[in-house]
């Protein structure tokens, strides 16, 4: 059994979807090592396990709403759950890229959106519901004294089987592509680009010519981008791909579930067959990350598919890459070339280093971010005392030495 692209093989076979909560508990209690499953847009081995996988595919429903939260099940993915919200006028706050992801998965990694005032997806949580090792059933929520610890727990602290969510009214927005911004503009403009609008992404091949793309998602009409070109067509980050995958542009006005994310549900998101890494900077550092990052050029681009820079605002949870820190990411989509990437993701991470550097949880990376996050040994901590046999525990946790 595969991940969603492909370029890993999980450790056992043994897969099971409970279909309830009920039959979660018993799945997990009668398990000695387990670690729970989402849609397998993980890039590396933080949702593995030698013993029992446990999906919540089958954990889709909608359970509870009203005009402040919305409590699902964990499985439920986010562009389901933005079309349910939508037939009663309200969203959440931000959305992921990919509409394709579960909510539990994406809370548990720190999975973000974009734009310089928004939070990560997993900042809009105000509960959770765990099955323990022992199959009990736990609440966490906001106010509670572990709960930043609990909500980006990397599955291991148990199985994630209810989230309550913040939810706004519901909101439209415009999505606009303009193309062919020089490096110059982008260095100079790098921290009003990325406000532009109430999302923004950079996409660039680190070339020397710059950004080849600005997406600007927003409320407002946008007709400039600090002299990019309006592209006049629809757009694919990726170069030459279709954009028919991709949400409505040239500023026709959508819901938010619809623009907020780059590819639209029904279709293949991103390039597929493909590889990801991302690092998260703090703001005060994104433009010398850049420059440091450019130096690469010519080693990134036979590699790369594309490369998003986008900004995320800061959060209180203890093992977000966004703890503390308003926070530019350096996102990579790499061509399916693993041993060239691995070969050169060392010397990025080098060069990333002096600005801390955090990559993101689910995606590949090279060396373990221990000293990154100030509040890991609150987790490990946390981590003893909820599952002191370390039944939700794998080779990537016990990396970070939880």
């Amino acid at each position: 059994m595969k991940n969603w692209a492909g370029n890993l093989t999980y450790s056992t076979p043994h897969l099971v979807s409970p279909r309830s909560v009920e039959d979660a508990q018993e799945l997990v209690a009668a398990s000695d090592r387990l670690k729970p499953l989402g849609t397998r847009h993980s890039f590396n081995r933080v949702a593995d396990s030698e013993g029992m996988l446990v999906s919540t595919e089958h954990l889709d429903r909608v359970l509870e709403l009203d005009e402040r939260t919305v409590t699902v099940e964990a499985g439920i993915r986010y562009g389901d759950l933005g079309r349910a919200l939508a037939e009663h006028r309200l969203a959440l706050r931000n959305y992921a890229s990919l509409p394709h992801i579960s909510v539990g998965g994406a809370v548990a990694t720190a999975t973000h959106g974009s734009g310089a005032r928004n939070t990560s997806l997993a900042a809009s949580v105000a509960a959770l519901d765990l099955v323990r090792a022992s199959g009990e059933l736990v609440h966490v929520e906001r106010g509670d004294a572990d709960f930043g610890g609990t909500v980006v727990g990397l599955g291991a602290l148990g199985l994630v089987v209810h989230v309550t969510l913040d939810v706004v009214p519901g909101f439209e927005l415009r999505q606009y592509v303009f193309e062919n911004l020089p490096w110059s503009t982008v260095e100079e403009n790098l921290a009003e680009l990325l406000a532009l609008g109430y999302s923004t992404s950079l996409f660039t091949l680190w070339r020397d010519d710059g950004v080849h793309q600005v997406w600007v998602k927003s409320a407002e009409v946008v007709g400039s981008c600090f002299g990019a070109t309006p592209a006049e067509r629809p757009r694919h980050p990726i170069p030459g791909a279709d954009p028919a995958n991709c949400t409505a542009q040239l500023g026709v006005p959508g819901p938010s579930h619809e623009r907020l994310p780059h590819f639209r549900l029904g279709f293949t998101p991103s390039g597929g067959n493909e590889l990801q890494s991302e690092y998260a900077v703090p703001s005060q550092h994104a433009r010398e990350a850049l420059q440091a990052l450019r130096a690469f050029g010519p080693r990134l681009t036979p590699l790369l598919l594309t490369s998003e820079i986008r900004a995320v605002a800061a959060d209180s949870l203890w093992l977000s890459p966004f703890h503390e820190r308003d926070s530019v990411c350096f996102h990579f989509t790499w061509k399916p070339r693993v041993a060239p990437v691995l070969d050169l993701l060392p010397r990025i991470e080098a060069a990333l280093a002096p600005f801390e550097a955090r990559p993101h949880w689910a995606k590949v990376f090279v060396d373990p971010p221990v000293a990154a996050y100030p509040r890991l040994p609150a987790f490990r901590a946390l981590r003893a005392r909820v599952d002191p046999e370390r039944a939700f525990g794998n080779a990537f946790a016990a990396q970070l030495g939880i």
